[in-house]
């Protein structure tokens, strides 16, 4: 099948992520997180590589987010690697649940977790538009938002409280699509309970 040169109009947001304890116990955290967390208004796939969500962007980060909070919440570290999309030019509305409204099924899980991250976010709106002063004007909304924001090579760090990163996140990508990005990319990586950030690892 030939692709056609231009971004797609679909509104179907996805998420291709891992979650990576790092710990013997890591298959019982990853299956007892996704027990807890509901998916129910997300198309979700895994395989041997990846897990696959699909749905409207409110239910794709919650979803994500509830994921690795859930997987954190007890002390271990664990590693989550996601890349977050919107408007592929090669996307189909297959594979996919789209829930009429906006409310998060996870909230009640997710809000009692205190957990400080280390993370790093590249955004790439590639739908047109002057993609550097989106990506600045974001940025500067992280930083309005408590999250400590530092420069690193082809990416941007943030440290703070997960929710908060996460949250963040969410409205980065959120106000990306709607400054007039058709196509818009973004790759996170996130750390938790990092035995190096405590001075363990030198």
């Amino acid at each position: 099948m030939e692709l056609q040169n231009y971004c797609g109009t679909s509104r179907i947001a996805g998420c291709s992520f891992s979650v990576y304890p790092m710990t013997d116990r890591f298959k019982e955290i990853i299956l007892e997180a996704l027990e807890i967390v509901d998916t129910s208004k997300v198309w979700m796939e895994t395989d041997d590589v990846t897990t696959l969500v699909r749905g409207r962007i409110p239910h794709v980060f919650d979803v994500t987010s509830a994921i690795f909070l859930a997987a954190a919440k007890d002390g271990d570290h664990v590693v989550f690697n996601g890349t977050y999309s919107i408007g592929c030019p090669g996307d189909s509305t297959g594979d996919v649940y789209m829930a009429e409204d906006g409310i998060k099924l996870n909230l009640l899980i997710t809000a009692g977790i205190k957990l400080e991250t280390a993370s790093k976010f590249s955004l790439y709106p590639l739908g047109g538009g002057n993609y550097m002063d989106t990506i600045y004007s974001q940025i500067e909304n992280m930083r309005k938002r408590g999250i400590t924001v530092s420069k690193s090579h082809y990416s941007t760090r943030l440290d703070g409280n997960a929710i908060d990163v996460l949250e963040g996140l969410e409205h980065v990508f959120t106000e990306t699509e709607i400054s007039g990005s058709s196509h818009t990319v973004m790759t996170v990586t996130m750390s938790a309970n990092s035995p190096s950030a405590k001075g363990v690892i030198k």
